[in-house]
């Protein structure tokens, strides 16, 4: 019996769309009522852009039971950064809008802690991965930080049901996202907005 191998990911092809996502994400958020529209455009984007879209047909993408789906969104550290909050989902359960962890728990809680971006490729690799996701553990994720000025305010995350789907190209192109989110989310008077949600 012989098998048909998967093609690999066309990278050039991954970066020219990427520039014309984020392009056009950036348009969305210039043009947005407010600071959470301002996100949502790249939270929507990401999970149509990013990963290998075959992931979930290699061996050991998918554990028994489990289907290929993906969720972004960003997680807002609180004023008084105890907290990290999710604000402009894609994919994730209605119930989990402004779902709330404590801001040093599991990976979002590392990147609050150093401010740098991670790929975790393959969660079952990881001893520290935490399930956030209500409906199912994810196989692989990303977090790119949201900085202004030196101050973190946040980050952006991505994440897929299937091992693997996500690389070092596809943490780039989310990183240059998490800048324009960045941008966007002081532009739109984000840090006042969500002082006002929380008092």
């Amino acid at each position: 019996m012989t098998t048909t191998a998967l093609p690999a990911r066309d990278t050039a092809t991954l970066h020219r769309d990427a520039v014309l996502a984020l392009s056009n994400a950036v348009r969305a958020a210039n043009a947005a009522a407010g600071p959470e529209e301002a996100l949502r455009p790249l939270t929507t984007a990401l999970p149509l852009l990013l990963g290998d879209r075959v992931a979930h047909l290699r061996p050991g993408g998918l554990k028994p039971g489990e289907h290929q789906f993906s969720v972004s969104g960003v997680f807002l550290l609180t004023p008084d950064a105890r907290h990290n909050l999710l604000v402009a989902e894609t994919g994730f359960p209605a119930e989990q809008h402004r779902l709330t962890i404590p801001a040093d728990l599991a990976h979002p809680g590392w990147v609050v802690k150093h401010q740098r971006p991670l790929i975790l490729a393959n969660t079952d690799r990881d001893p520290e991965f935490r399930q956030i996701l209500k409906t199912s553990r994810m196989g692989s994720a990303l977090y790119g930080p949201m900085v202004w000025r030196g101050q973190f305010h946040g980050q952006l995350v991505v994440a897929s049901q299937a091992r693997d789907t996500y690389a070092d190209v596809d943490l780039e192109i989310l990183v240059a996202f998490a800048e324009a989110a960045a941008a966007a989310w002081i532009a739109h008077g984000g840090p006042e907005w969500l002082r006002s949600l929380r008092r």
